[in-house]
């Protein structure tokens, strides 16, 4: 007599797939891998997207001693009084022309160190330009900008340089030649982020195929055309997101480079709309001025954004999103 043995029938949903039950979700190693990515997105809600609600106060006469929810609502007031600042056409220019020569020159350097670091050979001596170029990073903005500002100075090292290779006729203060702030600025810029900025570059540069490079070389090709016709076209999707980052962010400058090397003298090029709002909005104390700003700021960068990235998939192919 042969025993039959019952089959336990499994349940199927109505696309015919067997229904797993809930706990069989943490078993799941797509789930586990995004149970990493919780902690982060929890903080940034907390930190970047609950703390928006605080922009109404652009719209408010808000200060210290009031309520956001409380205070006196001005409608368009600041934004009104904003455009309406004489100073502000000053201080758009100062913005622009340092993001253009940051557009022009702080953006393609790095590019330009990661192709050169990727044709040193010696393994020691690519360490070591890598370690120089990294450096400056690391050095707070108050440390760097100091070295800058006593190397500008008419006793500095650059200016009894010059003096003494007979290029100039005396010592100059460079920091007091107003004309001299965008050319220091970007070139302060470039030393300090040349090196960090190359990492990224460096990294899609290894994630080259080396095999289109050996049959390059089978074809004869040298080292330039191998950089030009392989290594620029694999890593122009990293080059297009940056551009795309970097043009969005042309309205932005950070205050604190500037700050430390802004003083009266060349106070008309050197003023832009970071240093506008903190000298406006927050060391005066006027908040919801500053909100205002930087929500024309945030518009404007959001703006040009999406232009940028339009641009780019029309005639790229690629973009942002």
């Amino acid at each position: 007599m042969t025993s039959i043995k019952k089959v336990k029938k499994r349940k199927t949903n109505r696309a015919g797939r067997t229904e797993k039950k809930w706990w069989h979700l943490f078993a799941n190693d797509q789930f586990q891998m995004q149970t990493m990515i919780w902690p982060g997105l929890i903080l940034c809600f907390i930190f970047c997207y609950i703390p928006m609600y605080g922009i109404i106060i652009a719209f408010k006469n808000y200060t210290m001693i009031t309520n956001i929810m409380e205070a006196e609502w001005v409608g368009l007031k600041y934004f009104r009084e904003f455009f309406s600042d004489p100073a502000l056409s000053n201080v758009l220019r100062n913005t622009l022309m340092l993001n253009g020569l940051a557009l022009i020159f702080s953006f393609p350097a790095p590019i330009l160190l990661a192709l050169f670091i990727n044709e040193i050979k010696n393994v020691k001596f690519k360490k070591t330009i890598q370690t120089i170029s990294y450096l400056p990073h690391f050095l707070s903005w108050v440390i760097f900008g100091g070295i800058v500002l006593e190397m500008l100075m008419p006793n500095g090292v650059i200016s009894i340089t010059l003096f003494k290779m007979g290029i100039i006729d005396e010592p100059i203060n460079f920091m007091a030649r107003g004309s001299y702030f965008y050319a220091i600025y970007t070139i302060i810029s470039v030393i300090k982020s040349v090196g960090f900025g190359s990492i990224l570059y460096v990294a899609a540069i290894t994630g080259i195929d080396q095999e289109l490079y050996e049959a390059a070389t089978v074809d004869g090709c040298g080292r330039f055309h191998k950089m030009w016709y392989i290594t620029v076209p694999c890593i122009s999707g990293t080059i297009v997101i940056m551009l795309i980052f970097q043009i969005s962010s042309i309205l932005n400058t950070g205050y604190e480079q500037i700050i430390l090397l802004q003083n009266s003298l060349n106070l008309a090029f050197s003023e832009t709309l970071d240093t506008y709002v903190y000298k406006i909005g927050i060391a005066q104390s006027r908040y919801s001025y500053a909100a205002a700003v930087g929500l024309l700021k945030s518009i404007m960068s959001v703006t040009l954004m999406l232009i940028a990235n339009r641009t780019s998939k029309k005639t790229l192919g690629r973009g942002l999103f």
